[in-house]
This record gives C-alpha cells, structure tokens and sequence, in this order.
C-alpha cells in the first residue's frame, strides 16, 4: 500500500491499524521463541517489538511538537544504540505492546481534530531536515508494516 496516496483520514486509520497487525504477528508464541534468535547477526522477535515500542513515543513527541511549536528541532536517534542499552531481551511483550497501542490511541484522536493543512506543518529533523507532519505520519505507519516480515521470517525458522 501507497501510504502517500491515502487522504490524510485514511493514513489516521492505517495508522491505527498497526498495533493490531503486530499483536497478530506475535500471537501465540512463547518467552523462548521471543527471544530466540534464529537468524545469524538479526534481532529476537522481542527486540524488534522493544524496538518498534521505543520509536512509539518518539514520533508521537514528534508529531505533538510539530503541531504545538513553529519549526521545532526534532533529534534522531539510533535504533542500535537504543538496542544496545535499553534492556530489549529483558522487557515485557504485553507492556510494549501496550506502549504501542496507548500513544496510537491518543496520537490518532489529536490528530483527527486538526486541519488538513496542520498536516503540512514541519519540523526540523537534525539529520533529515525539514519534514512534514505527514511525513512523520507516514513514516510510523509504515513502521510495523515495514517489521513483521522479519517477525515472520523468524516464526518460520523457528517452526512457529
């Protein structure tokens, strides 16, 4: 799917889709088969959910500076760094996911109430540069989808 061919109400409900899909890709499997690492030098199943969980209230802070502040700088991060240091095999899948669906929730119901043309309102991202609310919109949306065929590539080889 094109997400930048959806109307900015459509990109709101694909967005909000998203944790749904994750929760899907991961049903059913054990702590082991989270944290199983059966692809040479990848992520488990749970650091790509850690992972996807940490960049959640990134781009939500994101957005929300967007729409409250002109121009804001906004900062990367690195997602190995983060990987790194932040406990991704020790954390909890439902806490996560969880984190996932909570800021989607309050995310989506701001960003109902906005003007079509807020979504053109930018941030400057220190390595990216100026960047549009939809931009960022359509970069987290597209974030799970982008994950679950490594989700999936590790259910297969672990025989889930």
């Amino acid at each position: 799917m094109n997400l930048s061919e959806l109307s900015n109400s459509q990109l709101i409900d694909e967005y909000t889709r998203g944790p749904k899909l994750l929760r899907e890709a991961v049903a059913g499997m054990t702590r082991e088969q989270l944290t199983a690492r059966p692809i040479a030098g990848k992520w488990s199943t749970l650091q790509v959910v850690a992972h996807l969980a940490d960049f959640e209230p990134v781009y939500g802070d994101r957005m929300k500076r967007i729409l409250a502040e002109n121009e804001p700088t906004l900062f990367g991060g690195d997602p190995d760094k983060f990987a790194a240091k932040l406990a991704y095999q020790e954390r909890n899948l439902e806490t996560e996911l969880c984190l996932i669906e909570c800021v989607r929730k309050q995310m989506a119901t701001i960003l109902r109430t906005v003007a079509d043309s807020d979504f053109q309102r930018v941030g400057r991202h220190s390595e990216a540069g100026p960047l549009t609310l939809r931009t960022f919109l359509e970069r987290i949306t597209g974030h799970i989808p982008h994950h679950l065929p490594f989700i999936m590539e590790k259910r297969r080889s672990l025989g889930v």
